[in-house]
């Protein structure tokens, strides 16, 4: 099975957040709400300031990720 790069994800706990899961080194799940990221992996010896980087760019590709899905939604 091939899982996609980016899920979507929802809490009923939560009802107000959006949850999205990346799959791929680092995996991680980040709250659109908010920004706040959880990695899954243990990143401890990477480069503060690659991982700051490299962070930036995922965090708006989940962004773009979660657009281009409402979209979708939206046109049904």
């Amino acid at each position: 099975m091939k899982i996609p790069k980016f899920l979507m994800g929802d809490h009923s706990n939560h009802p107000d957040d959006i949850f999205i899961i990346h799959t791929e080194y680092p995996r991680f799940i980040i709250n659109l709400i908010d920004d706040d990221i959880e990695f899954l992996e243990d990143l401890r010896g990477l480069e503060e300031d690659d991982l700051a980087g490299e962070t930036a760019i995922l965090i708006e590709e989940a962004s773009a990720f979660y657009d281009e899905q409402i979209k979708e939604y939206d046109a049904e």
